[in-house]
């Protein structure tokens, strides 16, 4: 695989550049005029490449299905973490399962990009970046490590996180191996209220992330793929957005991750809005709010189709994207 040509900031996906905008560089990596290239061959492309990521796989706590690397930056460069460093990026490669792998780094970066700039949700920084060979990879700023000018390299603040799994007290031990799919999504909200003083500032904000999950695909958006982070004053806030693609293109899904679906069975009656009303009602979010929210979530769609034609998505996927999103437009503008 050769290097793309690039048109569109594989960042922001503005038109008009040939490597990372301003935009991006402030937003990712500091400012730093660092290159849409990393230093490295992709993953298992060569014995010494893979000696390299295989040592940086012990290191990585992070956990989930697809593999993942820990990178930090170091003045205008982004490297792998030696031994005793934390990495204030994660690194994304091609995953080795799923239907059209290869898609998957562009995917995620377009559907979080989409997030943030076209419905205004909050999301770790992010960007598409390329191995020597031409190989996508997904790189994403961590929002739980803070640098410090005083520290050295590799040395950072670590803020407290916990996904809701950990919140609700689900291991693989204590509920099985299911653990993160059990209930359904007002067992979030439940748990918001209990552990986030500033709920009602919150949780509509969890609301439009869970409709935006829907809108795009993601069915994929499980106990783990939401948390809580620490805020400057020790308490905890909804933390931004991570880990949102079109599951669909690459895995044969249900429409929601978790088991019960939005509501439990008993409340999960009447069209996909009606139920989406029912849920904001139960965790007391006022119907103004809904009402804002779902105006928001089913308008969009000429941004969003120029996003899709900006990405770097080949073009059968580019395709299976529009349609699914239309079709879930679809059923959410139903009455």
């Amino acid at each position: 695989m050769s290097l793309p040509i690039i048109t569109h900031c594989p960042g922001t996906l503005a038109e008009g550049f040939h490597t990372y905008g301003r935009t991006c560089l402030n937003r990712v990596f500091h400012g730093r005029k660092v290159d849409h290239v990393l230093p490295y061959d992709s993953p298992a492309s060569n014995p010494e490449t893979d000696e390299l990521f295989e040592e940086n796989r012990k290191r990585m706590s992070i956990s989930g299905v697809q593999e993942k690397f820990s990178v930090l930056l170091e003045k205008n460069n982004l490297r792998l973490v030696n031994e005793g460093e934390r990495g204030g990026y994660i690194l994304k490669p091609i995953p080795g399962a799923g239907k059209k792998p290869d898609q998957m780094p562009a995917n995620e970066h377009l559907t979080m990009q989409i997030a943030r700039q076209v419905y205004g949700i909050e999301t770790a920084e992010n960007a598409l970046i390329f191995f020597k060979d031409g190989t996508p990879a997904y790189i994403t700023k961590r929002f739980d490590v803070q640098e410090d000018k005083t520290l050295p390299v590799g040395k950072t603040i670590k803020l407290a996180q916990d996904d809701f799994a950990s919140l609700a007290e689900r291991t693989p031990q204590t509920h099985g191996e299911h653990y993160k799919y059990l209930g359904s999504y007002l067992d979030l909200f439940h748990l918001m209220e209990k552990y986030i003083p500033a709920y009602k500032l919150e949780s509509p904000k969890l609301l439009k992330l869970i409709m935006f999950n829907y809108l795009f695909s993601n069915g994929d958006a499980h106990f783990k793929n939401f948390s809580v982070l620490e805020t400057p004053m020790g308490d905890f806030r909804l933390s931004p957005a991570y880990d949102l693609l079109n599951s669909r293109i690459h895995i044969e899904d249900k429409d929601f991750a978790l088991d019960d679906g939005l509501l439990p069975r008993n409340l999960a009656q009447g069209k996909l809005s009606s139920q989406f009303r029912v849920l904001a009602k139960e965790a007391g979010i006022n119907e103004i709010t809904f009402n804002g929210i779902l105006s928001l979530m089913s308008k969009k769609s000429d941004a969003v189709e120029k996003m899709i034609a900006a990405s770097f998505l080949n073009d059968s996927t580019k395709r299976n994207y529009w349609q699914a999103y239309q079709g879930r437009l679809k059923q959410l503008s139903k009455a």
